[in-house]
């Protein structure tokens, strides 16, 4: 769980960053619609499924950006090395979720077995958070894979700033041969601008139509 420290006399960001936590407390939501016609038939081709292989794309990307890794830590600013997910799972019989979390790791047959174990490992077991352990550094991760949204709007009071950002997909549609399905970033403003999220929405494209390289 290695964490940098943020040196806020040199950081650039330095004053948006104090703007946004301590002048106007600022999140933002934003979705798009992603194309995920190769990592569908990525994932058919190969016998996987698609909602471990989905997870992989979004948790590299996140892992790639800087400032979707920031965190306090002991009072301190700054980022961690590594982010992890922390995703939901559906009960199919009572109709309730839980949610786990699951080691991220680069590598995508090591990440995609690992998730796989949890979700075997804790499927039949209920409550909110389930699998215990969850460290500081993660990210959560929702799918809605009954529901083709237009938008999603997040008002998340906690006891403290997160800076992590709160993703949520939704249902894969058709149309022309083309797959997409509606995906929602939210963010703290202090940790991203528009720019930010811009970036990260087009690494994430970028990752998913070149999953074959995976």
């Amino acid at each position: 769980m290695e964490f940098h420290p943020i040196d806020t006399a040199k950081w650039p960001r330095a004053p948006h960053f104090e703007y946004y936590t301590h002048v106007i407390r600022t999140n933002y939501a934003v979705t798009v619609r992603l194309d995920v016609t190769a990592l569908r038939q990525f994932t058919r081709l190969n016998g996987l499924r698609f909602y471990p292989a989905m997870l992989y794309a979004v948790m590299r990307a996140v892992n790639g950006r800087q400032e979707l890794r920031m965190a306090y830590r002991d009072g301190v600013l700054g980022y961690y090395e590594v982010c992890h997910p922390s995703y939901t799972i559906f009960h199919p019989d009572d109709h309730t979720f839980s949610d786990i979390w699951s080691a991220y790791s680069p590598d995508f047959s090591a990440f995609y077995a690992t998730v796989l174990r949890d979700m075997e490992e804790w499927r039949e077991v209920k409550g909110v958070k389930t699998k215990p352990g969850r460290p500081e550094n993660f990210c959560p991760v929702s799918c809605v894979p009954w529901l083709d949204f237009t938008a999603v709007a997040h008002d998340t009071a906690g006891p403290r700033s997160m800076f992590f950002p709160v993703i949520t997909f939704g249902k894969y549609t058709e149309s022309g041969g083309k797959y997409e399905l509606p995906f929602c970033f939210h963010i703290h403003h202090a940790a991203a601008d528009g720019y930010h999220t811009s970036m990260f929405l087009q690494e994430l494209q970028a990752l998913l139509e070149g999953c074959k390289a995976w």
